[in-house]
């Protein structure tokens, strides 16, 4: 398995984050949705209408969401390329399989990065183990998909990648504030690198110029956290998701697997 494998190809997708997922009127969604409702600017082959305009239509949510690649993943290979425009007698269990396909599929993009890092070579094998185990759920049928115990695998997946945060933060350890409540903290050009934010509240952060190379980011909240200038070189588990909800420019460093947000200053 590759990282493109984990990037959303939505040419490939039946649309389905624009159908199974609900939303409601806030300042990330101009009007209410529920799950199983095509959004209003879905097209007949299942592109969007305003895919270029979304932040200025008031689509904020949208640009910030990432399914990993699971919506192709259920779209051709659970679905077999068969859409539920095509069949709707497999609308319901398509659109329930999204979120748990999006889960695994997050937890092979953690995995692919694990395994790929060299600090962690003395925990390659329960690496690998985990990776090979976590693709084979995504391969699962449509019925299996809907049984998997994502809690289970989470908890068997989850102490591999701290063994792995622990071995590449090993040669520069940095604080420890895993699920601190950091909410519109003044962080400016702070020395973070190494750091285990694992969960962290980062909401609205000042981050302008920080050192945060090789800081353990998985799960943390970056949204509107400014990252301008801020160096996240060789930053663990760091996801699209975060990157779009923050905001940044053109100083700021982000790892070579992301792409650099259109709404970031230049």
């Amino acid at each position: 398995m590759e990282s493109l494998d984990l990037v959303a190809d939505c040419g490939s997708c039946f649309g389905l984050c624009c159908v199974a997922l609900a939303f409601e009127r806030s300042a990330d969604f101009p009007v209410d949705k529920a799950a199983g409702d095509p959004c209003v600017n879905l097209d007949d082959g299942f592109g969007c209408g305003i895919h270029a305009h979304l932040r200025d239509e008031g689509y904020r949510g949208c640009t910030v969401y990432d399914c990993f690649g699971a919506g192709q993943k259920v779209s051709q290979l659970t679905y077999a390329g068969v859409s539920w425009r095509d069949d709707p007698a497999t609308s319901a269990s398509m659109f329930a399989a999204l979120p748990v396909m999006r889960q695994l599929h997050e937890m092979l993009w953690y995995l692919l990065e694990a395994v790929e890092r060299p600090e962690a070579e003395v925990v390659r094998d329960q690496v690998a183990d985990a990776l090979a185990e976590t693709e084979a759920l995504t391969r699962s049928s449509a019925d299996d998909l809907s049984s998997i115990d994502l809690t289970a695998h989470r908890a068997r997946v989850d102490p591999v990648l701290q063994q792995v945060s622990r071995h590449v933060r090993a040669a520069h350890p940095g604080p420890e504030r895993r699920g601190a409540d950091l909410l519109g903290a003044r962080l400016r050009r702070a020395d973070l690198r190494g750091a285990n934010l694992r969960g962290a509240l980062l909401i609205a952060a000042d981050l302008r110029e920080a050192d945060l190379r090789t800081a353990d980011l998985i799960g943390a909240d970056l949204r509107d956290a400014k990252l301008h200038g801020a160096d996240l070189a060789g930053a663990l588990f760091l996801t699209q998701v975060q990157v779009n909800a923050a905001t940044g420019d053109a100083r700021s460093v982000i790892p070579d697997r992301l792409v650099r947000p259109a709404h970031w200053e230049r």
